[in-house]
């Protein structure tokens, strides 16, 4: 065979190896395409601590193992669920239907693609759907069962991220992921959320009507707070006026105070000079009084000054001999009476009394009559000492108690004692 037949069997057998192998390739080769992944079914391979029979493939593409690998596709496109939930129990036993929609795919991450190989692998999407459907709503039902009505309906994202948090970890376990949950309506068969709406309606009216009476209040204050600031500006405007007149008046003053103070001073200077002569018109008159209340009053003061005590000296040294002769006199009559002896007592009484017998005898006196001795009448005038001796004698022993017969006895000197009788013997 010559050179050129054998090139062309060796290219024509190259051709058809090259078909042959493509056709081969084409066979075994598998791509996965971004919403899906490829599970290689019949190798062994480790996952963590335990080893499984499969493979998968996330993207891209791999060779199957003719005879000892099959290929199953798994769709990773997102689907939507209608959760719907009837005479759900909240909090409280108040019976509520919630209505919401959520969007579930299966995960494309391992370890969760793993556990939804496991589950879902050869299932069709309607099996996927309703299992998902079912967990999701037992999941809402089970939220429900933590909320009071008033927070399921008044914070509806905050119970759809409660129910996110509540079924995520069910999810998981599946391999499926939820990306998006949405609550629709909330409702019950008992007109229950109905009060609490007419109730917060009302709330809703009271606080607009009481943000429109604050609104009218604070418009009200605005107004007068204009009026105000109005009256205020007049007032400054006025005190602003006030202070120009007043700094004009000022200027004026300054101008004249020269001339002001020049007067000033020309009056000050004529007071001073008045006062300075009425000082000396004063010292001369005060002067003037002194030597006329010297003639007048102190030379005539001081000669009775002088007078009086001369007279005082008299008068004193009058007392003092006056006294001298008493004391002599009481000296004599204290020897006298030293001498006289036991009678000398009623002699000085009778000396003393007798001067006062004719007050002691007075008419104005009550006179007690005792005794009363009658004597005759003597026509000649005689016996008219014994009849006033008689009167002395009786009203002295009347007012006094002394009897002047009595003491004249005593001091009588005592007769001779008679002679004895003679007897005839």
């Amino acid at each position: 065979m010559n050179p050129i037949g054998i090139i062309v069997v060796v290219a024509i057998a190259a051709v058809v190896s090259f078909f042959f192998l493509s056709l081969v390739v084409r066979k075994l080769l598998y791509v996965a395409a971004p919403n899906e992944a490829l599970v290689f079914s019949g190798g062994r391979r480790t996952i963590g601590n335990r080893e499984v029979g499969f493979r998968i493939l996330r993207g891209g593409r791999s060779l199957r193992v003719p005879l000892l690998e099959e290929v199953t596709r798994i769709d990773l496109t997102m689907f939507t669920i209608d959760v719907v939930v009837q005479n759900a129990y909240s909090k409280g036993g108040i019976p509520l239907n919630v209505v919401g929609v959520a969007n579930v795919k299966i995960a494309g991450d391992e370890p969760l693609l793993n556990n939804a190989a496991e589950r879902f692998l050869g299932k069709n999407g309607n099996e996927i759907m309703r299992i998902a459907k079912e967990t999701l709503e037992g999941n809402l039902r089970g939220v429900l069962a933590q909320l009071t009505p008033e927070q399921v309906n008044e914070d509806k994202t905050r119970f759809a991220q409660t129910l996110i948090e509540e079924a995520e970890h069910d999810m998981n376990r599946m391999g499926l992921m939820l990306d998006t949950l949405k609550i629709q309506n909330v409702s019950d068969d008992a007109g229950y959320l109905n009060s609490i709406g007419r109730i917060r309606g009302a709330g809703v009216r009271q606080g607009a009507a009481v943000a429109e009476a604050s609104a009218q209040a604070d418009t009200a204050v605005q107004k007068a707070s204009n009026t105000m600031n109005a009256e205020v500006a007049k007032i400054d405007a006025d005190l602003e006026i006030a202070r120009q007149q007043y700094a004009k008046r000022i200027a004026d003053a300054r101008t004249k105070r020269t001339a002001m103070i020049a007067e000033s001073q020309g009056q000050v200077f004529s007071e001073i000079q008045k006062t300075k002569a009425e000082i000396e018109r004063q010292k001369a008159r005060v002067l003037q009084v002194q030597r006329k209340l010297d003639a007048e009053v102190v030379q005539p003061a001081e000669a009775q000054r002088k007078a009086a005590e001369e007279n005082a000296r008299g008068a004193a040294q009058r007392i003092v001999e006056q006294g001298k002769a008493q004391a002599a006199s009481l000296h004599a009559l204290v020897e006298q009476y030293k001498r006289s002896g036991s009678s000398a007592r009623e002699v000085l009484v009778v000396q003393k009394l007798l001067p006062l017998a004719h007050h002691i005898a007075g008419a104005q006196q009550k006179v007690a009559v005792r005794k009363l001795t009658v004597l005759p009448r003597d026509e000649e005038g005689q016996g008219d000492f014994a009849k006033k001796a008689i009167n002395v004698t009786e009203q002295l022993r009347a007012a006094t108690g002394i009897d002047l017969g009595q003491v004249a006895k005593r001091l009588a000197p005592s007769p001779p004692p008679p002679p004895p009788p003679k007897t005839n013997d």
